[in-house]
């Protein structure tokens, strides 16, 4: 039996290698593509992450910034109550953000009923019934003994319509010289006008100091029986605005001479249409001295404002020969661009930084809370050291060691501010904490001038009270409706915050300034005249209060 035979396949070496080859390359080219996609997908991973990590950002900015602006409209206006976490409750009665009571502590001294006896006096007698001053009995009459007294104290607004009879006389002879003659007319501040000297002073009071406006201003005087229109006091106003002015002026010139000034400002509100400035937003500032408390309204939040004021040309380089110039103020680019000039010294306000700590704080309270704590503390600490400094005597042990915890105070927070900026650069800081350490940093050098001069106030507050009634009065009645009023309220303000800066009723002496404007026939009064309305000459320290002055 004969075996088949079967053909061998022939291999073609060369076309297999090919179609490997060609495999080989697709499967590649395959993973070229997957590898691209990949990278693609990690760009786009990449740049979703941060925008994410950059959207979470804003929101942490915006929830800081709703935090603060809460706080700022909502919050207390007061900062005697310490860090968040104390104002949560960590804090007792009695310490700063504590819940002890106001008032009297219990078991201190009493201050007792103040005197009154320099009122105008009215007496009333209140005598027995006449069937009780005698016996019953027999019908004798009982002894007078005396009066058991006591006092109240009525309230009364009297509004009285002067008229003014001139009398006039006429010549019964034939001698030359006038036939008729006229008793002179009565002195009035305005020439013409209505109201009395007294009355346009409470008018300038009772708007600008109480904060009222004129419509309820109209709404009093109506239920004390006079009836008169917005626009007539408006008027009375206006007419006194340019007896004010030089007043005003020769107190901002004196401010001009002192060596340290507190200065601050805030807006203020001119409803009224200005060539050459946009909407109504006007600025008003403050500029306390030892002597002088000057308020200046101006279109401008610049430095030339403050400059102007305080007497300091910025064409120049540096002041005066001999003249030097300390700044408290916050950390507004107004007075750092006058810092630069020589001569001017900045001297920041501790209490402006440590709100940069509490909103922090506020705004992060779980990151941030011990954090702020801890800076609020240290701040602390320097303020307790710069009390304890100013209560001793130059010369005593004593002041040697409140000046060596003084030192130590300025140390200790110059250490942790070195500490915490380095822990920043490394980013091992929360960005809020690190924004304010920047802060800090960057402001340190007028900071740590306080260590240099710690016979001054550590922080701005004479120049934020000083705003206060201005504030007031801005939330009551929204600002000045025109340019005229706007200048006459800083000039009121001037003249009654030195007053009281002073130990002087301010209105008693804005009535006395006014007589003396009636006297001078409607006019100003100038030179010499002007000293007894100017507390810090001999006769204008005669008008002071009993008590201490500065």
């Amino acid at each position: 039996m004969l075996d088949h035979v079967f053909p061998v396949p022939v291999i073609d070496e060369d076309a297999d290698v090919g179609y490997w080859r060609a495999r080989t390359g697709r499967a590649e080219a395959r993973v070229a593509d997957l590898e691209a996609a990949a990278a693609a997908l990690r760009a786009d991973n990449a740049g979703l992450t941060a925008r994410v990590a950059e959207l979470a950002g804003q929101v942490a900015r915006l929830r800081e910034s709703v935090t603060t602006l809460s706080g700022l409209l909502f919050g207390s206006s007061s900062e005697k109550g310490g860090s968040p976490s104390r104002r949560n409750g960590q804090a007792g009665a009695g310490r700063p953000g504590g819940t002890g009571k106001r008032g009297q502590r219990p078991g201190r001294p009493g201050h007792g009923r103040r005197d009154q006896a320099h009122l105008e006096t009215e007496e009333r007698v209140i005598d027995v019934e006449a069937a009780q001053r005698c016996c019953a009995e027999c019908g004798e009459p009982f002894e007078f003994l005396g009066t058991e007294d006591s006092e109240q104290v009525d309230w009364r607004v009297k509004i009285i319509r002067i008229v003014w009879r001139r009398r006039r006389y006429r010549r019964r002879c034939s001698h030359p010289g006038p036939v008729t003659v006229c008793a002179p007319a009565a002195p009035r501040p305005v020439p013409k006008g209505l109201f009395t000297a007294g009355f346009l002073a409470r008018l300038a009071y009772e708007k600008h100091v109480l904060g009222r406006p004129v419509h309820r201003i109209v709404q009093a005087l109506a239920a004390d029986g006079f009836d008169v229109a917005s626009g007539t006091l408006v008027g009375a106003l206006k007419q006194i605005a340019p007896l004010l002015a030089p007043w005003a002026a020769a107190i901002a010139a004196h401010g001009r001479q002192a060596g340290h000034v507190h200065a601050d400002e805030t807006s203020w509100q001119v409803f009224e249409d200005v060539d050459g400035k946009d909407g109504h937003r006007w600025w008003l500032w403050a500029f306390v001295t030892d002597q002088a408390t000057v308020f200046v309204v101006d279109t401008s939040r610049s430095a030339e404002v403050a400059a102007s004021q305080l007497g300091i040309d910025r064409e120049q380089a540096a002041l005066e020969a001999g003249r030097r110039l300390v700044i408290s103020s916050d950390f507004h680019k107004a007075y750092q661009s006058l810092a630069r000039i020589d001569g001017v010294d900045p001297l920041w306000c501790f209490a402006h930084m440590r709100r940069y700590f509490l909103r922090a704080g506020a705004a992060h309270p779980e990151a941030l809370g011990d954090w702020c704590d801890a800076w609020t503390e240290r701040i602390a600490v320097l303020y307790r050291a710069h009390h304890a400094l100013a209560a001793t005597a130059p010369g005593t042990d004593a002041r040697q060691r409140a000046q060596g915890r003084w030192q130590r105070a300025f140390a200790d927070i110059d250490a942790h501010r070195i500490l915490q900026a380095s822990d920043a650069a490394k980013g091992l800081l929360h960005p809020a904490a690190a924004k304010v350490i920047a802060t800090l940093t960057s402001e340190w050098d007028g900071l740590a001038r306080h260590q240099e001069l710690p016979q001054l106030p550590l922080d701005n507050n004479p120049a934020e009270r000083a705003l206060r009634t201005p504030v007031i009065g801005r939330k009551n009645f929204y600002g000045s409706g025109a340019e005229w009023a706007a200048h006459l309220a800083a000039d009121v303000w001037t003249v009654t915050a030195t007053a009281a800066q002073h130990g002087i009723e301010p209105l008693s002496l804005l009535t006395g300034y006014l007589q003396e404007c009636a006297r001078n026939g409607g006019t100003a009064p100038a030179g010499a005249d002007l000293n007894p309305f100017l507390p810090w000459t001999p006769q204008g320290r005669a008008r002071r209060r009993p008590g201490p002055g500065p």
